[in-house]
């Protein structure tokens, strides 16, 4: 530590702790040293480690369990919000992490009055519904819900989407390009099936998204519901300033919606 530094003693800390798990000296799941190794090792009160630990807490750098330790926290898998709009199996392939799914659900049914009020159809239109567990490295780290109408997906109740991508099968099998897509984001806790299929405790953070994407013609082609285990995900949000008569928002509808062309939120982390 370097005492004639205008930089305080915790935050000296923090970089050198940081820095260990930047140089993999620490591999996600290590145990971190404890308090008093560390106020040993670096010359530093126990009040300073502790404050530099918490802040790596908070930072996402490190887990701290109860009774247990400190141990290095594995990399969040970063999300942009707006980019392109593109899957979860894309963005984790680009990644350098192939995933993979378990089906939980996947079968034809008539849509009830918010899904269908979703994807603009009547009520009791037969629907291709599946639901996902989303796997990378082994681990369940997204829980997918998604609602097609059938008439435009035909055969997407019998695909093997284990290893495949939605969009691909859609691209590829049924000659559709997905345009735009509309997506709320909100922070929720884990109920108890979510936490036992997401390997979470029950009330642990979870990142619950809800997402409308459109055909080029505007017609609503897929609505899903992604619950992100909170310890895992991060996301990426880029703004773009508009000036004059460009800053006006177009209306959504009650929905969320907004009319074709009026504008759009894509993200590298879906489906």
């Amino acid at each position: 530590m370097d005492r004639a530094s205008p930089l305080p003693l915790h935050v000296q800390v923090k970089q050198a702790l940081k820095d260990q798990i930047l140089s993999a000296a620490w591999k996600p799941g290590d145990l971190v040293p404890g308090d008093l190794e560390l106020c040993a090792e670096l010359g530093v009160s126990r009040t300073t480690v502790r404050q530099a630990l918490a802040e790596l807490a908070h930072d996402g750098w490190v887990v701290r369990e109860r009774g247990r330790g400190t141990f290095v926290a594995p990399p969040k898998l970063t999300e942009r919000a707006v980019e392109r709009l593109s899957g979860f199996f894309e963005d984790m392939v680009a990644l350098g992490y192939p995933p993979v799914s378990q089906v939980l659900r996947q079968q034809v049914r008539p849509a009830d009055e918010p899904i269908a009020a979703r994807l603009n159809v009547k009520s009791g239109t037969r629907i291709v519904e599946i639901e996902r567990l989303r796997f990378v490295e082994d681990e369940p780290v997204v829980l997918t819900t998604t609602y097609l109408p059938l008439a435009l997906a035909p055969g997407l109740e019998s695909a093997d989407l284990t290893r495949r991508s939605l969009y691909e099968f859609l691209e590829t099998e049924c000659g559709l390009s997905l345009a735009r897509g509309q997506r709320t984001i909100e922070a929720v806790a884990a109920d108890t099936r979510q936490a036992r299929l997401l390997r979470v405790r029950k009330g642990a953070p979870l990142v619950f998204l809800q997402s409308v994407s459109y055909l080029a013609d505007g017609r609503p082609i897929e609505y899903y519901l992604a619950l992100h285990r909170g310890d895992r995900s991060r996301f990426e949000v880029e703004l773009v300033r508009r000036r004059g008569r460009e800053a006006a928002s177009p209306s959504a509808d009650r929905f969320g919606r907004l009319p074709p062309g009026g504008g759009s939120v894509r993200r590298r982390n879906g489906k």
